[in-house]
């Protein structure tokens, strides 16, 4: 299993230095929230391109806006390598994810805790990645939804080969109940950040 890291748990007072901490992770998981779709505002792409020179992990983009297609130029500019959307979002997910494809990086559709996971198979031939939210989006430290596993076996029952991610509220004991349902990247965003030893968190 991967492990993201979510700068959201970070020190922004230290974010160099936070970053260099989870250097031994497998994607670095940038959440960008607009206030709109989330009811919360997190950082935009200059945050991301300023971080970009910092580490060689790539980067995994999480877009948690109501308009992700107009934004998509900027985050690619910015450094995404992997850039992820919600199904629940108001643009066109197509066209999104084609200027994602069409921008050199990698697309993925989310899901939030409501929605089934059939909302995905219109398009599983066109993602790289699915992403369960195991918590409701827009705010770190909640309690992981034990159910959303069953989403998780859902998907890699009808799409094997795709690799599915889980974000929220993952911790040392919550990561187990995400290997059995057979997810492959977890987002973890407070398990390794508030840890004393972000490497050994790992």
């Amino acid at each position: 299993m991967q492990i993201a890291p979510s700068v959201l748990a970070a020190d922004f007072t230290k974010l160099g230095q936070e970053i260099q901490r989870v250097s031994g992770a497998d994607y670095l998981h940038l959440d960008i929230m607009d206030g709109h779709f989330v009811p919360n505002i997190s950082y935009g792409p200059g945050v991301v391109a300023a971080l970009r020179p910092l580490t060689s992990l790539p980067f995994d983009v999480h877009l948690m806006l109501d308009h992700p297609l107009e934004y998509v130029p900027a985050f690619l500019k910015a450094g995404a390598d992997l850039i992820t959307f919600h199904v629940e979002c108001k643009d066109p997910i197509d066209e999104t994810l084609a200027a994602i494809h069409n921008g050199g990086a990698k697309a993925g559709l989310v899901l939030k805790p409501a929605t089934p996971a059939e909302a995905l198979w219109p398009w599983l031939d066109k993602i790289d990645l699915a992403m369960v939210m195991t918590v409701e989006p827009g705010f770190g430290g909640q309690s992981f939804m034990e159910p959303m596993m069953d989403k998780v076996r859902e998907i890699k029952k009808k799409a094997p080969s795709l690799l599915v991610e889980a974000d929220g509220g993952i911790n040392d004991t919550t990561i187990q109940l995400c290997a059995e349902a057979g997810v492959d990247i977890c987002v973890a965003g407070t398990g390794v950040f508030r840890a004393e030893n972000a490497e050994e968190a790992l």
